[in-house]
């Protein structure tokens, strides 16, 4: 077998076997998920390709005998995951839903409750990306808690690819990512790049600090959140799962939540068909 690591390693132009398509597709199902029917070959040939250079590996087969031995287990599923997950995102993405949260939710829950803080509000944005959610959701929950001595929230964001979850912790986007934000909220919670070359803007502290990142697969029997969720989002990811992988994603999230706590799905997705417990209560909203 050629060394993965040998730049001198030849580069011929790679093309994947049907056979060596079934092998990943499989893999990446049983792994993470996502279902990944014969039309998405040449998708995921593009995808790996990418794989296949950092390691200078010359064929798919090749890549296949590394990826699954001991040593590439360790050192390069990770990266395979990380570049067929599809990452999509926005600050303030379907609105809509962090009305109902503050308008609706959050008070419901206090209601039930009382104060939030010895036991704070926690919030799980699942399927986080590059970290757009998450702070949107700090920037909702700040505002919420203006005048609210007696209310404090935490935020769980997690995502199984690791590069988006570097770039999620940095907090750190190009300036014309945040045009969703409103301009009031810009400046308060936002600060440009001092080079005054680079159109950046950061997080503030103040909301980075409400925010804990980790990554988490899905498919994984314990999640390793040890704490019950008040409201979780995992909006505009089962949709890349079938029917029985959502169906066992979304028992484990009715199991995570408190009884009362509130989930959000995507506006393009739905529970129907699904044998789970929640409640609808709002379009993609639904209730323990």
């Amino acid at each position: 077998m050629t060394n993965p690591r040998d730049p001198m390693s030849p580069r011929l132009p790679a093309t994947l076997s049907d056979r060596e398509f079934q092998r990943f597709s499989g893999f990446i199902y049983d792994h993470a998920g996502i279902k990944m029917p014969p039309a998405k070959k040449t998708m995921l040939e593009a995808r790996l390709q990418k794989r296949l250079k950092a390691n200078s590996i010359a064929s798919f087969e090749e890549y296949s005998e590394y990826v699954f031995s001991p040593q590439g287990r360790a050192a390069e599923l990770i990266h395979l995951i990380d570049v067929v997950t599809t990452n999509k995102t926005d600050f303030f993405r379907e609105p809509g839903h962090f009305e109902f949260m503050v308008k609706t939710a959050i008070p419901t829950i206090i209601e039930s409750r009382g104060d939030l803080l010895r036991d704070p509000l926690r919030i799980w944005s699942a399927g986080c990306s590059t970290g757009e959610e998450p702070y949107t959701l700090a920037m909702v929950l700040s505002e919420f808690a203006i005048g609210r001595p007696d209310f404090r929230a935490a935020i769980t964001a997690s995502d199984i690819c690791t590069q988006v979850l570097q770039t999620a912790k940095t907090g750190i986007y190009p300036e014309e990512r945040t045009d969703p934000i409103p301009l009031n909220l810009k400046k308060k919670y936002l600060t440009r790049s001092r080079e005054k070359t680079k159109s950046l803007v950061r997080i503030s502290p103040q909301l980075r600090s409400l925010v804990t990142f980790r990554r988490i697969n899905f498919m994984d029997d314990d999640l390793g959140i040890t704490e019950k969720m008040d409201i979780i989002f995992c909006r505009n990811v089962v949709i890349y799962f079938d029917k029985p992988t959502q169906q066992t994603l979304m028992r484990k999230f009715y199991k995570q939540l408190k009884p009362g706590g509130y989930l959000f799905i995507g506006h393009s997705e739905t529970l129907s068909g699904l044998d789970v417990d929640f409640k609808a209560v709002a379009s993609t909203v639904y209730r323990k």
